[in-house]
């Protein structure tokens, strides 16, 4: 029987695939690759498209060095990550709960979840003007069918981690073929694109964009997702494997990112090629670059490619996204919802303000939504960065992989200028709407809100510097004083099992009486699960209640005849609400539980009954599978 560490970061998936059993090399490199490009696309997501457009139609191709920049800074951000989740085995959001205290704790991961929000925000209007510039249906009805794909990666996580990897680099490639025609039909001067490896700043605007461009980089939820991801590889715990990992990743992360950034330039690269040349110098906005493309062009092809290149970036970041809402609420919370629900919630906080302001403003105002976004995104940057660079350089918990001077220099370098820069273009937002709004208590909170930001930032820069981590929570190291008591075996007086009546009930009975004795009683469980037995309950008397009751004492005689007590109980509507409760009014000590049966939408709907049921009663439960 396999038994899933919960406790373990994406626990699904942890460790499932295992690099040592792969015998060549070449299939040992290629089981490493994969984290890296879900995270790389967060980087070329529908949030990034628009400074992108905005640097390449006003300034050509001058600003090409700062993507090449922020990608650096991405790299060694996210080789920081990797290297947290690789070495500790833990997740970001892991790590901030057994440094920080609670208060501080909940704060972080308020701000993690609206990060995540405002990237989902994104994505969402990325996809629905997708939809509406290949389709032309009009853009409400857009944002309202990206709540469809809320299930996709319910589907992907059924096929395993290699899946999902897979189907994210299909998407990445979609993107990338796209732009990689479109460069083919503008024809960019080469020499020119070249030029713009140049660092220079031609005026202050260019300096504004090129913040943008910076600011917009690292998103807050690629660094709790990439030092998850690492995670899904079972790697020896030696020196020899940790290193191997490390480097192997890193390599993962180069080849990620650098697509990426590839990506992003060929946006840039475009937009200077089409409009840049032609003098259209006031393209930001993604519904213009579609436009222009065809008339610039007078290719039908450029803006059909535009389109699927946004909808493709849009969806696969979505998926990514709920991933990383997983990681943070299990991770700060120690908390597990059926991820349906999780994709759902995540999914709505999206759709919700994006409606309201395509029903109120219009879809003018999608634009200035897009820009919200990526504002709220700034403000959570430096709550992310920060920790984890006190966690990757604390030799305590790292050991010899902490790392070394001059990378921690370069790190801390890094945060300040994107820190700094993401806090302006807030700065600057915030002092644009006081001065415009003219309303005293929205400027009071929105000043308020700025104190209590500078605070937050004090407390997460000073707080493990002077914080031993909290003892209880060091899961990866042993305590010094252990005791394991006289190891007495339990006895069990009434053992409960839930049976489907299926193969599987005869492991279920045979596992329950093996922890039982000449004394115990046992409780046989089944729920019906029938139209008639959820609508009427115990008053069901339908075909299959009758059979099901026929079921259970034919069990029930089976085990008489063998001289084993035992009593049935059928029980009505909700599986894993109805075993609870007669596990408790039976009162049963222990409870052996099986595989519900169920497949596709309705193992969505009705969730994990075994993590459903261990969380409702006190007693052991035994889960066979």
């Amino acid at each position: 029987m396999h038994i899933q560490d919960t406790s373990a970061s994406l626990s699904e998936v942890h460790q499932s695939i295992d690099i040592n059993s792969k015998k060549s090399k070449w299939k040992k490199i290629f089981a490493f690759l994969g984290p890296a490009y879900l995270v790389s696309v967060g980087y070329m997501d529908p949030g990034n498209w628009a400074t992108d457009l905005a640097g390449g139609s006003q300034y050509g191709y001058k600003l090409l060095w700062v993507l090449l920049m922020s990608n650096l800074m991405a790299l060694l951000l996210q080789s920081l990550s990797a290297r947290l989740g690789i070495v500790r085995g833990r997740d970001l959001a892991q790590a901030n709960r057994e440094t920080y205290p609670p208060v501080i704790n909940f704060i972080l991961y308020l701000l993690a979840e609206i990060a995540i929000a405002a990237t989902d925000l994104a994505e969402v209007l990325g996809m629905a003007i997708g939809i509406q510039l290949l389709t032309g249906l009009p853009l409400i009805w857009g944002v309202s069918l990206t709540v469809l794909d809320t299930f996709l990666l319910l589907v992907l996580q059924r096929y395993g981690i290699r899946k999902m990897e897979a189907f994210i680099i299909c998407l990445v490639a979609i993107v990338g073929i796209s732009f990689l025609v479109e460069l083919i039909l503008v024809k960019p001067q080469m020499s020119e694109v070249v030029k713009g490896f140049v660092p220079s700043i031609p005026d202050n605007t260019a300096l504004y964009i090129a913040i943008g461009i910076i600011g917009a980089t690292v998103m807050p939820h690629n660094l709790y997702l990439h030092s998850a991801l690492v995670q899904t590889r079972k790697i020896k715990r030696d020196d020899k494997g940790i290193r191997q990992a490390l480097k192997m990743n890193f390599l993962d992360s180069t080849i990620a990112l650098n697509l990426a950034f590839l990506v992003n330039a060929a946006i840039l690269i475009l937009a200077a090629a089409v409009f840049f040349k032609s003098g259209r110098t006031d393209v930001a906005e993604i519904q213009d670059a579609h436009e222009l493309l065809d008339k610039l062009l007078g290719s039908k092809l450029a803006p059909v490619l535009f389109a699927i290149a946004l909808i493709a970036a849009g969806q696969s970041s979505t998926v990514t996204g709920t991933l990383a809402g997983q990681i943070v609420m299990e991770g700060y919370l120690r908390l597990r919802i059926n991820p349906w629900l999780r994709r759902l919630l995540t999914r709505l906080l999206a759709i919700v303000p994006a409606l309201i302001t395509i029903l109120i403003a219009g879809d003018k105002e999608v634009g200035a939504l897009l820009v919200f976004s990526q504002v709220l995104l700034s403000m959570q940057l430096g709550f992310a960065i920060i920790p984890l660079i006190h966690f990757v350089s604390d030799k305590k918990t790292m050991g010899i992989y902490a790392i070394k001077p001059v990378v921690k220099i370069l790190s801390w370098a890094i945060t300040a200028l994107l820190v700094y820069l993401n806090m302006r273009m807030v700065y600057t937002e915030a002092i644009g709407y006081i001065t415009g709004s003219g309303n005293i208590f929205v400027d009071g909170i929105i000043i308020a809100g700025g104190v209590g930001f500078m605070v937050l930032l004090l407390i997460t820069i000073l707080y493990p510097l002077r914080s031993r981590y909290r003892e209880d929570a060091n899961t990866g190291i042993h305590t010094t004083q252990v005791s394991i008591g006289e190891l007495e075996k339990p006895v069990y007086h009434r053992i409960a099992m839930a049976l489907d009546f299926s193969k599987k009930d005869e492991q279920i009975i045979t596992n329950a009486i093996a922890h039982g004795n000449e004394h115990t009683q046992y409780i046989l469980i089944h729920i019906v699960e029938s139209a008639s037995a959820k609508y009427f309950g115990k008053d069901s008397d339908d075909f299959e209640t009758r059979k099901d009751q026929e079921q259970l004492d034919t069990y029930l005689r089976l085990l008489r005849n063998r001289n084993i007590t035992a009593t049935g109980v059928l029980g009505f509507r909700h599986r894993a609400k109805e075993i609870a409760r007669i596990v408790k009014e039976e009162k049963a000590d222990f409870l052996v539980l099986g595989g519900h049966g169920h497949k596709g939408f309705k193992d969505w709907l009705y969730g994990e009954t075994a993590n459903q049921v261990r969380h409702q009663v006190t007693i052991p439960v035994l889960v066979v599978q």
